[in-house]
Parts: structure tokens; C-alpha cells; sequence
């Protein structure tokens, strides 16, 4: 059954992965919310017996709170936070996606070491393309993100088990199924639609505080801040 949460999800999803780089601001400043909302999420079990308050309470009071955070540090430092999400995407990349071909004949600490360096490798790859590629990055991160929670791939009762069980396990999805490939590519094909014809400029204007902050220039990041 579809609740609002599942559903507010879902939109939130179509918006970042559709438009998202398009007004970077809002988009970097969204999905600081989510990942701080899912890190305090994730965070509430672990918490629960220190301070002793209710379940319910604990958990949408660490929700709301990692949320605000991640949303005002995401804001706060624009920039930085191109660069955190692109290696947050490229370790999750490097970690699921890569390491596994690698590792998968590995036993033992061989195995456990390679999957480490395919992770560092994806943080360092993708923290490195978020600082000289900022639009790029934006593009295929929000596109990411967004098909994850648009197509249902990540929904309230993986981050119930992730909770439960304080692991990214459950958070793992196939990224090959149909609804999610498809809102990812649409998506980004959208995105980099929206700045080659223009409509960027039209987007950031209709939007208050858009203007900060746009990243439509991957060869200079700070030739866009200034913009």
C-alpha cells in the first residue's frame, strides 16, 4: 500500500532526478535532507537505550533532525557539497558495483582488501570529478538518487531494515531493473536537455534563492558560485 511517506518519496524522487541539477541549490540543499534524514534514521536504534525515550519518538526526531542538519550544511557550504556527494556516490559505486567483479574470485583478507580500494577508489574518483565536473556530477548523482526512491528501489521498509539490522545491506537494489535504468537515463537526459537549451536561466529565475548557486560550468566550479 502506498503511504504519503512512500509517496512524498516518490515525488521527491522524480523532481531531483528530472530538474535537479538544473537549480543546484535546491537540489544539493534536497538531498542533504535525505541523506541526513537516512543517517538519522539509521542512527536512532543505536541511540535509543542512551537517552530511553520512545521508539516512534526516537526515530522521527533523529529523522527530522538529520534532516535539518544535512539540509543547512548542504546549503551552508554549496561547493563542498558537490564534492561529498560525488564521493559519496562514486564509494557506493566502487563498493557495489566494481568491487564486486574483483573481488568476487577473492577469498579472505585478498577479498576484504579489494573491496576496500574499490571503494576509496570510487570516493577519491568521485570527490575528484564533483570539484572539476561540478554539473556532470550533479547530473548523474541527483539522477541516481532520485530514480533510487522515484522507482520504489529504496522505500520506507528498506530503511526500517537497514535500522533494524544497522546495515547498508537492505539498501542495496538492482541497478539494472527496468524502472529505475529507465527514470535514470530519462532523468539525466533531461538534466543536460535543460542547460543545453537554455532553460536553466529560465528555471533559476522563476525560483527564490536559486541564483546563489548554479553549477552550469564544469570547467570552472568557482566561476559558478560567483555567478
Amino acid at each position: 500500500m502506498i503511504t504519503p511517506l512512500s509517496a512524498g518519496l516518490v515525488v521527491a524522487g522524480l523532481l531531483l532526478a528530472f530538474v535537479g541539477a538544473a537549480v543546484s541549490v535546491y537540489a544539493v540543499t534536497i538531498t542533504g535532507v535525505l541523506v541526513g534524514a537516512g543517517a538519522g534514521y539509521l542512527a536512532a536504534p543505536n541511540l535509543a537505550g542512551v537517552l530511553g525515550a520512545d521508539g516512534l519518538v526516537l526515530v522521527g526526531g533523529a529523522a527530522a533532525l538529520g534532516a535539518a542538519v544535512g539540509g543547512v550544511l548542504a546549503y551552508a557550504g554549496l561547493s563542498f557539497a558537490v564534492v561529498a556527494i560525488g564521493g559519496i556516490v562514486g564509494g557506493f559505486a566502487g563498493r557495489f558495483a566494481v568491487g564486486p567483479m574483483y573481488a568476487a574470485d577473492a577469498a579472505g583478507m585478498e577479498g576484504t582488501l579489494l573491496l576496500v580500494g574499490a571503494t576509496l577508489a570510487g570516493v577519491a574518483v568521485g570527490a575528484l570529478l564533483g570539484f572539476v565536473m561540478s554539473r556532470t556530477t550533479l547530473v548523474v548523482s541527483t539522477a541516481l538518487i532520485g530514480a533510487a526512491f522515484a522507482s520504489r528501489s529504496i522505500t520506507p521498509a528498506t530503511l526500517d531494515a537497514a535500522a533494524a539490522q544497522t546495515t547498508v545491506q537492505p539498501l542495496l537494489f538492482d541497478v539494472t531493473a527496468p524502472a529505475f535504468l529507465a527514470v535514470f537515463v530519462l532523468g539525466a537526459l533531461s538534466q543536460l536537455g535543460l542547460f543545453r537549451f537554455g532553460y536553466v536561466t529560465k528555471l533559476v529565475g522563476l525560483l527564490p534563492g536559486a541564483r546563489r548557486w548554479t553549477a552550469s560550468d564544469d570547467t570552472d566550479a568557482e566561476s559558478a558560485e560567483s555567478a
